[in-house]
């Protein structure tokens, strides 16, 4: 089988080492100018106007369209792939910085300026509904065969009609519980009489789904429901809703079936959603729905993470449609629930236990209000009825204190005395206050005493320190354990005997899914050899590293004293020269003590006396110690060096200064190399030109991230970054540029951007054009090739991302010289799926690492993979503890003609050159450092955050010339010039 895994390889290092021969890692022979010149141009529709020899015809609605997007068949006579055996300095000749010429590579491998090049026009379509994904070019060939399994569990597809029916219920109900409730009933009272014997799948908003018709194409029911949320004075309420149901459309099986059999590329969306909602139906019901997920206190014991919190265990669903058929993907998943505690306890655990014998303090009483707002309470002081509210806030007084009118002369009666009268129930704390429920205009008084919080409520806000720690230990699970808790998930959901499921003839396996791979073999002669995706740079010197010769250290940490703070200096400096760097072992000016809460001031007394004692040159690195918490203090020091001050910072907390591990400082000697400019290892087949597609002619790798705000923050922006590869052939260092957009945008609005400029008129820029040019002005090459790994993108998303920032990275090419347009490969890398892979035999400890997870370098492309387009799981990092994530990978673009060996061997590679570990990590560099890049930009912006400004990014340029006010983003300070030449975020 054409799966397989790319063990450890142990081809990588330091100089690390690429195992594979010469033959198992094709480069491609010279890219045509047809392939290089395909792609989007903005506002060009797709043409089929006659082309040279050497170019194809854009994608049209016809068989070409495979080779139109840059795809390749295994039995298409494309470009030949050949070992290179040319040395890489051929194409290192440098360009004239004024020629507009483009490079061209020749068919024997050399770099000539080519006058001749026809202007390239580009068919990428404008519109998604003309736009095809990379179909997959063949499988993966190289290795030796394995076996591993998968959380995926094989589906049937049914043979009956599906029929889609749009359900308004009147008066509108907004909650998707009351929905179903109304619905439900629904069901009960007319499922003989008016349904025809039909089970309905419902959505729980508007569709509902059958297997078969309705005896009706329209009719309307009533349904009468009683009330439990009622007011707290009044009797239980029966309400009567009108519920129309109307038929809609009948799914497409047939077109499912071609799409799970390759021979159509558009997903019919429609049919998944109603087999994925009729295998949620049941476990809807039976569990707390959340997203995709359902959790119970059932399936498993829950955790206390305190102050008040626990951990529900539960499972993630989906039908997935793969190669072999439909697929249900099931995963353990725990998320956080407010404890169904007495409110008077749950405020205990809070702001502590002598609540009870003290009054409230402000801060207490703020503590309480934010914990408690929204949550759904029942009332305990009326026996068996359990009317349920919801907390809208806290009594300003005490319950003593609280009195309301009780008739129309403003007799006035005390809450201690009502509930003493009406219910009999003595108030013990009236120190407290009580709870609000109901709207400001009729708010409704509970004692906290005399309500329960009410089970199944999911945990939404911020989690701390403490409570990440417990919630860590329950959710991580050794791949054992993980397979076992699967497997009796899907035994215990029983979907043989699942009522909806028999309904619409969906039958389930109930054995993991296995899949057959390869696996590259070890090669035998290393300079540094990854054992099981890990090396140790002890003892061994970086391959570039830098010198530092002004530094400065400054200590915020009142606990570390000025002689500890200069043994902890001298030894790190010893390391740097040990490892490789030449490093002076004593700072410029003395260890300067500061306060945090003073942290600028400090650093700039520490900036100007440095340049003051070297006579106007700029330190190169400035050590800060800090406390081990230290709130907003790194953040802010960030913001001022990267921002203001153009310093490049290595900061170390207080429990490291004390310990001095050796291993701890060989780590902090790696990132101070790669922050300074230098490099810290080097792939062996980079330095002999191996690397697939990469070695052959200059390649920049791009990867870019977008952070958005966490829930609840409802105006800060989101965060995009771009970094992109500075050397070639190594491919191992990455400048990176940081730019705020409008709130939760992921399309990244600045790669590329057009201004008005006083002086020269229209002005072009963006980060993928900035870094364009930095690389050239690097390597002394225009790039000839464009990869483009970009990170954090839903499947939903795919078309609009594709065609909006490929269209962007054509301009930016396009506005640095007349014609240039290098081939582009987008794929896009996904973290947060829940497909899992376990070794066949957890016994077999050939086929495992220490923790019992599957060999770095494995590889899956088949079997659990997309029917048609070219994606894979590859995982290319050894785990530590819990089960390994394979990095989903899915190239929806592919100028450059990768073979299925070429675009896993490449990203499998590159993943052992990330600089801040001497181990191969789990998803590729690029786009770890895109987010890396973009999660600091975050301490850039909140000191202040304003409503007016401009979308802009943080890459130097003069902000006077961008326009104001376009989105209402504030642009993010510059970053100085000597920090975006570097890798900053490191």
């Amino acid at each position: 089988m054409p799966i397989r895994q790319m063990k450890d390889n142990s081809e990588q290092h330091l100089v690390i080492k690429n195992h594979l021969q010469n033959t198992m890692n094709p480069i491609q022979r010279t890219p045509k100018t047809a392939q290089n010149g395909k792609g989007p141009a903005a506002g060009h529709e797709p043409h089929n106007t006659k082309q040279s020899r050497n170019r194809t015809s854009p994608p049209t609605k016809n068989k070409g369209r495979r080779r139109g997007r840059g795809g390749r068949k295994s039995d298409q006579g494309d470009v030949c792939m050949r070992p290179s055996s040319r040395h890489c300095t051929v194409a290192q000749k440098p360009v004239n910085p004024g020629s507009a010429d483009i490079l061209a590579a020749t068919s024997n491998g050399s770099i000539q300026n080519d006058h001749n090049l026809p202007g390239m026009e580009m068919g990428f379509p404008t519109s998604s509904k003309s736009l095809n994904f990379a179909s997959r070019p063949g499988f993966g060939q190289v290795g030796t065969k394995c076996i591993v399994k998968a959380n995926h569990f094989f589906a049937e597809l049914p043979d009956k009609d599906l029929n889609q029916y749009d359900v308004t219920i009147t008066p509108e109900v907004t909650s998707r519980t009351m929905n179903r409730a109304i619905m439900a009933e629904l069901v009960k009272l007319y499922k003989e009489s008016e349904l025809g014997m039909r089970l309905p799948a419902y959505d729980g908003r508007k569709s509902l789904y059958t297997a078969g018709e309705f005896p009706f194409s329209w009719k309307e029911f009533s349904v009468k429901l009683v009330d439990e949320d009622d007011g707290i004075n009044g009797p239980k309420r029966e309400r009567e809703y009108k519920v129309v149901v109307k038929f809609v459309a009948r799914a497409n099986m047939h077109h499912l079936g071609q799409f799970l059999a390759g021979k159509r590329a558009d997903a019919p969306q429609e049919a998944l959603q109603i087999l994925d909602i009729v295998l949620r139906e049941l476990s809807t019901k039976r569990y707390c729905p959340i997203g995709r997920s359902f959790f119970s206190p059932d399936i498993r014991a829950p955790q206390r993470l305190g102050d008040g919190l626990e951990s529900w265990c539960g499972f993630y669903q989906s039908i997935r449609p793969t190669q072999m058929g439909l697929s249900l993907n099931i995963d353990m998943a725990s998320a956080a629930f407010i404890e169904p505690l007495p409110v008077i306890e749950f405020v205990a655990q809070l702001v502590g236990k002598d609540l009870l014998s003290r009054p409230l303090s402000d801060s207490d009483r703020v503590k309480i209000k934010k914990a408690l707002r929204g949550v759904k309470v029942e009332v305990t002081h009326r026996g068996n009825v359990r009317r349920k509210y919801r907390v809208s806030g806290l009594t300003s007084q005490p319950t003593r204190e609280l009195v309301f009118p009780v008739d129309d002369n403003s007799t006035m009666k005390s809450i201690v005395e009502y509930f003493q009268e009406m219910y009999g129930f003595t108030i013990q704390h009236t120190h407290l206050p009580c709870l609000q429920v109901g709207n400001q205009r009729k708010a409704n008084y509970l004692p906290m005493e005399a309500c329960k919080i009410v089970e199944g409520q999911r945990y939404t806000k911020r989690l701390n320190e403490r409570q990440i720690t417990a919630l860590l230990k329950v959710t991580c699970q050794r791949p054992r354990d993980r397979e076992h808790d699967i497997l009796q998930t899907v035994q215990h959901n029983a979907y043989d005997q699942d009522p909806y499921a028999k309904e619409f003839g969906v039958k389930i396996s109930e054995k993991l899914a296995s899949v057959e791979l390869k696996y590259h073999e070890t090669g035998k002669e290393k300079d540094c050899l990854p054992q099981v995706g890990q090396w140790n740079m002890m003892n061994k010197k970086m391959i570039n590293g830098m010198t530092v010769s002004r530094w400065a250290c400054i200590n915020f940490s009142r606990s570390v004293q000025e002689s500890v703070a200069r043994g902890f200096c001298i030894e790190l400096a010893q390391m740097c020269q040990v490892s490789g760097m030449e490093f002076n072992p004593e700072p410029v000016i003395p260890i300067y003590s500061a306060r945090p809460e003073l942290v600028e001031k400090a650093l700039k007394h520490v900036y100007n006396a440095s340049m003051n004692k070297t006579k106007g040159k700029e330190l190169e690195l400035l050590l800060a110690i800090l406390p081990d918490n230290n709130g907003s203090l790194y953040g802010d020091l960030k913001r001022i060096c990267e921002t203001d001050l153009g310093l490049i910072s290595q900061c170390c907390l207080t429990k490291h200064v004390f310990k001095i591990s050796k291993q701890y400082l060989a780590n902090v000697a790696l990132k101070i190399n790669v922050k300074t400019g230098g490099r810290n290892t080097v792939l062996l087949d980079a330095i002999s030109c191996r690397i697939p597609l990469v070695s052959d002619i200059p390649t920049i790798i791009f990867g870019a991230d977008v952070t958005h705000p966490e829930n609840g923050e409802d105006s800060s922006p989101s965060i995009a970054a771009v970094v992109a590869s500075q050397d070639w052939p190594e491919v191992t260092k990455y400048a990176g540029l940081v730019c705020a957009q409008a709130h939760r945008q992921e399309l990244i609005q600045d790669l590329y951007k057009t201004w008005q400029d006083p002086a020269r008129g229209t002005v072009s820029g963006g980060m993928i054009r900035d870094l364009l040019v930095s690389f050239r002005k690097a390597t002394g090459q225009k790039p000839l090739r464009i990869i483009f790994y970009r990170d954090g993108v839903s499947e939903g998303q795919f078309y609009q991302v594709l065609l909006y920032e490929l269209d962007a990275i054509r301009k930016a090419c396009a506005s640095l010289e007349p014609n240039y347009q290098p081939p582009v490969t987008f794929i896009v890398v996904q973290k947060r799926h829940h497909t899992r892979l376990f070794a066949n035999s957890h016994r077999d400890r050939s086929s495992t690492d220490k923790s019992g997870n599957i060999l770095p370098g494995t590889v899956v492309d088949s079997k659990i993979c997309h029917p048609a387009e070219f994606d894979f799981y590859l995982c290319s990092h050894a785990g530590i503890q819990g089960t390994s994530r394979p990095a989903h990978y899915h190239v929806l673009w592919d100028e450059n003609n990768f073979t299925a060996d070429g675009i896993q061997s490449l990203t499998n590679i590159l993943c052992y050159t990330y600089a801040r570990c001497t181990r191969s990590v789990s998803v590729v560099p690029p786009a770890y450092y895109a987010h890396l890049a973009a999660f600091r930009a975050r301490f850039y912006m909140e000191p202040e955050m304003q409503e007016n400004g401009s979308n802009s990014c943080s890459n130097g340029q003069n902000k006077g010339t961008r326009v104001v006010g376009e989105s209402g983003v504030r642009p993010l300070p510059a970053l100085k010039e000597n920090v975006k030449r570097v890798m900053f975020y490191c």
